[in-house]
């Protein structure tokens, strides 16, 4: 079956991010410890709450303020959490180059409303608008590598599985969707994606 969806995931696919950026910059509002904050976020249910919609930004603030008592009010913390992106050029200009020759691309991704609201303001050109179909986790209270997620983003394509090509920078989401029905490849760098493009028949001019 031909592939006629190309899926990206935005974590150091399309933008790369850092938590331990997001850690100091919440430690600084808080007078705390950057690896203290990083432990209370990112090795507890924290951020797998967000991504999966069962805890607002708002409540991320408070729960926050909860771990490390400041005054900080909700937008400062929303940004200290947020500013942690920057695009990844190689892979904007090979999915530019794909738009160009007609291919249709989509967003499926593990991630929060707070991010969401930071990365779609219009500071990255581009993301999400270049995208014809953006898939988020929070949304749908769907994470990946569960396939209820993949199956949902092939629906809203409008396209089968087997017709979708993805990439992942995390191999266990990569697997996740070859569960799925896709076919899917190991994001590595912008080149190695187009090799990968390239081999399936995939054309474009990089």
């Amino acid at each position: 079956m031909s592939i006629k969806f190309l899926y990206f995931d935005l974590g150091n696919v399309l933008l790369y991010f850092s938590h331990q950026r997001a850690a100091a910059q919440l430690a600084a509002l808080a007078g705390a410890s950057p690896d203290a904050v990083f432990e209370g976020l990112f090795r507890s249910d924290i951020n797998y709450r967000c991504d999966s919609g069962r805890l607002t930004g708002a409540e991320f603030c408070t729960t926050f303020r909860g771990l490390h008592p400041c005054d900080a009010e909700d937008p400062a913390i929303y940004r200290a959490a947020s500013d942690i992106f920057r695009v990844n050029t190689a892979m904007k200009a090979v999915t530019a180059q794909l738009r160009a020759a007609g291919h249709r691309l989509g967003i499926l991704s593990n991630t929060c409303d707070m991010h969401t609201e930071f990365f779609t303001d219009g500071r990255y050109a581009g993301i999400p608008t270049d995208f014809e179909v953006v898939v988020l986790s929070y949304k749908l209270k769907l994470m990946k590598p569960d396939a209820a997620i993949y199956l949902e983003a092939a629906k809203l394509a409008g396209v089968a599985p087997e017709e979708v090509f993805y990439t992942d920078d995390i191999q266990v989401n990569v697997d996740g969707a070859r569960a799925a029905g896709f076919d899917a490849v190991l994001f590595t760098t912008a080149a190695d994606y187009v090799s990968e493009l390239r081999r399936r028949g995939i054309p474009l001019n990089y």
